[in-house]
Parts: structure tokens; sequence; C-alpha cells
């Protein structure tokens, strides 16, 4: 008889109830009590615990950006100088202008902020349109599959979304003054190249490549770990495709 054959046959025989004496069994005869107790969940069951964990994922995710700081405070997803901007801001912080400097990448990040706010409701379109073959190749695949999925079905949407509340944004809290006013200084540096971005593309591009890598962080939690399935439902489904896994 298999291991989890003994420990339920024991369960039943000797009317083990309690929380502490169920562990102590999954634990003798193999492993914890999420591995010894899963069965398999029904397919309407992984849909139900995959949609969940999506939008609390990309919720928690939008929620986080889209707050004061949620760019500017994250070094993960902060938005520095443009590339080609980077030989200015080390040029004009030699010359003791670094208030300007980071006046321009306050307001990038701030714009990235605000862009944020609207992406939950692509991701819940998203999340809907999902066939089944989607969910079962999102809970067995990587750890990154439903963030591979949302890049794939949401970034034309995100993109189209997010570039003309960037352009707004920029206006709004000053980037484009910020930074006319660096190119202006810098372009008055002797024998330095002119130098021109186009900033909503930059800042579009950036809030969505820094909304993936919180989303990504998210479905970590989620698959590894089991205080982070916060459904009955979500704890069943990834408990087996934990066992599918191994």
């Amino acid at each position: 008889m298999k291991k989890t054959g003994i420990a339920f046959l024991l369960i039943s025989v000797l009317g083990l109830s309690g929380c502490e004496s169920l562990n102590q069994v999954a634990n003798q005869y193999g492993g914890s009590l999420g591995t010894v107790l899963t069965t398999t969940p029904t397919n309407i069951e992984i849909g139900t615990a995959l949609r969940q964990a999506l939008e609390e994922g990309t919720g928690i995710s939008t929620a986080k950006l889209s707050s004061t700081n949620g760019f500017l405070g994250n070094a993960a997803v902060k938005i520095l100088m443009p590339p080609e901007a980077q030989k200015v801001e080390s040029t004009l912080r030699s010359l003791g202008l670094n208030s300007l400097c980071d006046n321009v990448i306050t307001s990038l990040n701030r714009a990235a902020e605000d862009a944020v706010k609207e992406a939950k409701p692509i991701f819940v379109s998203a999340i809907k349109q999902m066939t089944f073959q989607d969910v079962t190749n999102i809970l067995l695949g990587n750890s990154d599959a439903a963030t591979q999925y949302f890049k794939r079905t949401t970034s034309a949407a995100l993109a189209e979304k997010f570039r003309p509340i960037v352009n707004s944004s920029i206006s709004k809290v000053g980037a484009t003054k910020y930074w006319s006013d660096l190119a202006s200084a810098y372009n008055k540096v002797p024998t330095v190249k002119p130098v021109t971005t186009d900033l909503t593309s930059y800042v579009t591009d950036k809030a969505i490549a820094g909304l993936f890598v919180e989303i990504a962080t998210e479905e970590l939690k989620i698959r590894q770990n089991v205080n982070a399935r916060s459904t009955a439902t979500m704890q069943k489904v990834f408990a087996y495709a934990d066992q599918q896994k191994k």
C-alpha cells in the first residue's frame, strides 16, 4: 500500500482529528499534511483557482506600483534616465546640477505610477478570455508561466492604454519642463552632441516592463509560498500542481 494510503487508513482507524495529530501522521507517512490530503481537483476548481490567483497577483501588483513611490521607491522597477541620456546625467551631476537630474527621474516615475492605475481592467479581460488549455499550461508550466501569458495577451493593449496617460502625466508632473531644462543645460556644454528623447514612448515601455516584473514576483509567491494561496480552492489546486511537478 502506498504511504498516502497508509496515512489515510491510520487517520480513519485512529480517529485522528487534531491538526497536530494529522501532521504527525503525514510527516511519518510521506511528508506534509497538504501533500497527504491533496485530491485531484475538478476542471472547474482548476479554472477557479487560477483566476483567483491571477486576479489577486495582478491586483496586488497594480496597487503597489500605482501608489506614490510605487516605481520611484522600488529599485527593481525604478525608471532611470534613458540610455542615451546617461551621459547627460553624468555630465550635469559633475557640474553640480543634481537636483535637475533628480527632478527628471522623479517625474518619469510619477508618470508611470499614473499609467499603471489603468492596468487592472486589461488584466481582468485577459483572465476572462483564458481557455482551459491556457489555464493548464499556466498551472503546470514554468514559475513565470502566468507572467508570460500576460505579456503575450496584454502588452499591446497596455501600451495603447498607457501612452495617452503617460503623455498627459508627463506634462502634469513637470517631466517635459524638467527634461527641457536638463537638455537645454546639457546642450550648452561645449562640444556635446544635442540629445533628444521620446519621453512618452520611453516611460510607457518602462512602465509595462516594471509591471511584469512585479507580476512575476507575485506569481512566484503564490507558487512557492503556501500561505500566499488565499482561498481553499487555490490551496487545493496548487498543492495538486506541486505534486504533479515532482
